[in-house]
């Protein structure tokens, strides 16, 4: 669900509408803050960046991609609580190691949950696939970042075969989606 429906209300100074967004934030800010927990008081860290939030969403700006306050909010959190580690000078902490693992599962909570209509679209134009387009796309999918090179040889084949395939799959699903009246930006 994007939070920033309630955005345009906080930013007229409506309390009401910042406890509503409270209310759903909370659980993905807590979680946010899990990894703190032995080393900080979370709930003085939460609580401040629910303070700076409600002092900063008068300025804020959607950037098109939902959830934005909630997005604010998750570094506000992390950086207090960084700021909180560096404070306390916890012995044992690698602070540049310690905030990408944070950044990143700040990310995936506040990543909104997939389209269920998009996702079944995905499958069936995926079931659609030719065999080939279809193993090289499943491999690319399940792989945990192995390289391109390493996945054609477990699916013998030459690395050049497997992203011809890889492209032919690319390009076949982008169509059926687009049959399906779904169209997608491009990637860069």
């Amino acid at each position: 669900m994007d939070l920033d429906a309630h955005l345009s209300e906080i930013q007229s100074g409506d309390a009401d509408a910042f406890g509503r967004w409270v209310a759903g934030a909370e659980p993905a800010l807590r979680a946010s803050l899990r990894s703190f927990a032995a080393r900080v008081d979370t709930e003085a860290v939460l609580q401040e960046a629910l303070l700076r939030v409600w002092q900063v969403a008068p300025k804020v700006i959607p950037d098109g991609r939902p959830n934005s306050l909630l997005r604010l909010a998750l570094r506000v959190a992390k950086n207090r609580a960084l700021s909180e580690l560096r404070r306390a000078r916890v012995v044992g902490v690698d602070d540049e190691k310690f905030a990408r693992l944070v950044e990143e599962e700040s990310e995936a909570i506040a990543t909104p949950p997939p389209d269920p209509m998009l996702r079944r679209a995905f499958e069936d134009c995926r079931s659609a696939l030719p065999p080939q387009p279809s193993n090289v796309l499943a491999a690319r999918l399940e792989s945990s970042g192995e390289s391109d090179e390493t996945l054609a040889m477990m699916l013998g084949m030459r690395a050049n075969t497997f992203l011809q395939n890889f492209t032919r799959a690319r390009k076949l699903l982008l169509d059926c989606l687009q049959k399906k009246g779904i169209t997608l930006g491009e990637a860069t």
